[in-house]
């Protein structure tokens, strides 16, 4: 698995259930490496994403406690098993977990790569992500120089699992 998202310098990766800034940029580099994919995400991120809905191009799944919730263009799971059945037969390199938080720190253990793009700047976050520069399992190495865009800066980084 892989596993995808933005984070400021506190590691901080959302605020009311949102995204912390708009980074035309981030998106499109969400897009290049998602397109044709997988994403595996929690309910809140899915009704964070334009129309409440999955992302065209991409197979999204939503991992959700509650069993009766319905989505469009996404197909919903109630427990880590269903999940797993979900997957059988789709190349472990093609998913992409893509949030929320409790998503990302419970599917982690099962991801090889990290695509990261750092905001250099503190963004007030409510929600956060483990510190992968002090994690001893994962290396880091620069996918891009630094970018300016909205007033913001930032930078792409792969974390491998060592």
């Amino acid at each position: 698995m892989r596993l995808i998202l933005a984070a400021d310098e506190k590691w901080g990766i959302g605020r009311d259930g949102g995204l912390l800034c708009h980074l035309p940029g981030d998106l499109k580099f969400f897009k290049e490496k998602t397109m044709g994919k997988t994403l595996v995400m929690g309910r809140v991120t899915l009704e964070s994403l334009p129309g409440g809905k999955g992302l065209p191009g991409r197979r999204c799944i939503v991992l959700t406690r509650n069993p009766e919730f319905r989505a469009v263009d996404a197909e919903c799971v109630d427990s880590e098993e269903e999940l797993w059945s979900a997957l059988i037969g789709t190349p472990q390199e093609d998913v992409f977990v893509a949030g929320g938080a409790q998503i990302y720190e419970q599917f982690l253990p099962f991801c090889d790569v990290c695509y990261i793009t750092r905001i250099y700047a503190d963004l007030s976050a409510d929600r956060f992500f483990r510190d992968l520069d002090n994690d001893p399992d994962f290396e880091r190495k620069a996918l891009s120089g630094v970018i300016e865009e909205n007033g913001y800066r930032y930078q792409f980084f792969e974390y491998t699992r060592k």
